[in-house]
């Protein structure tokens, strides 16, 4: 009965998602007025591509949002103030359809899940309305900043320095406080575009609990905060709407590809190769901010020149 209702809180989630983008999507290409975001158009096949490829390691718990991150600045396909907001509305879709498959398929205690699930998206919707009004320097900075700590949490899992987790399928007393307290922070750190499945894996081992119990958590903590959060974005106009239906038209058939069909793959190659992508992005990131910072000054020197 429990997972029963879990669903259909989820399946309004997702439809209310939808009709809210949908409805954003209409607006944007019939409206002309100025500082309008880009009129969404029909995504080519790199923006796609990006989504198939994302995704289908998102599945397999590599996670998505810093290797999205990485082509797009790599290809300069997204403005850097538009990156969070592209990465949450994107990938939204396809990590519902992960969700839905895994809550489905792994046990976990239904109390612990739903309060850690609630946890993060309090903490999305708090992010959110914060990040999606940052200026391009700050958002440069702050997803520098984090994906420098998602790598060094990466780092650890595959040097094999955190516990490798217990066999509890629930938590309580201090380590369900310890769980909600740590998925609100990963559910506002969503909102920066820093992806909430390797920290929370972490998480999850540290609290003694089974790793197989982290896949339906974090999927289902991202399911539920990701329309939330990115509802936020989409009011905001703080995205770019032709690379997000990119994420999803890719994404969404990459995951049940991922879920149904790949019985194994070698990912630890995978992982270290993700753990340097996400350190190129990090270093990218704070650059083009310094950079930023040093053309602002060089502006404002300018302007005094000019009025002297």
């Amino acid at each position: 009965m429990a997972l029963l209702l879990l669903f259909l809180v989820l399946g309004g989630l997702t439809a209310w998602f939808a009709a809210e983008w949908a409805r954003h999507l209409v607006a944007a290409r019939r409206s002309a007025e100025s500082g309008s975001p880009e009129r969404p158009s029909a995504p080519g096949w790199l923006l796609i591509a990006i989504g198939f490829v994302t995704n289908f390691f998102d599945t397999l718990g590599i996670g998505s949002f810093a290797t999205t991150t990485a082509v797009y600045k790599l290809k300069a396909l997204v403005n850097d103030r538009l990156i969070p907001g592209t990465l949450n509305a994107g990938h939204t879709l396809p990590v519902i359809t992960q969700a839905f498959i895994y809550i489905a398929i792994l046990e976990v205690d239904r109390t612990t899940l739903v309060a850690l699930i609630a946890a993060s998206v309090l903490g999305a919707w708090l992010g959110a309305g914060i990040v999606a009004g940052w200026s391009r320097r700050k958002v440069q900075i702050g997803m520098g900043l984090a994906l420098l700590g998602a790598a060094g949490l990466m780092l650890m899992t595959q040097l094999q320095l955190v516990p490798g987790g217990g066999d509890a399928l629930h938590l309580s007393g201090v380590r369900l406080a310890a769980g909600i307290a740590g998925n609100f922070v990963l559910g506002a750190l969503m909102t920066l575009g820093i992806g909430l499945y390797a920290p929370c894996m972490i998480m999850v081992s540290l609290l003694g609990m089974n790793p197989k119990a982290a896949f339906p958590i974090m999927m289902g903590s991202c399911a539920f905060l990701m329309p939330v959060g990115s509802v936020r974005f989409i009011r905001k106009r703080s995205y770019a709407a032709t690379a997000a239906l990119g994420l999803t038209i890719g994404g969404v058939p990459a995951v049940l590809i991922a879920a149904y069909l790949v019985k194994s793959l070698p990912l630890g190659a995978v992982r270290w190769l993700v753990v340097f992508v996400v350190l190129y992005t990090a270093v990218t990131m704070l650059r083009s901010a310094r950079a930023e910072r040093a053309a602002g000054g060089a502006t404002d020197l300018a302007s005094v020149a000019e009025t002297s």
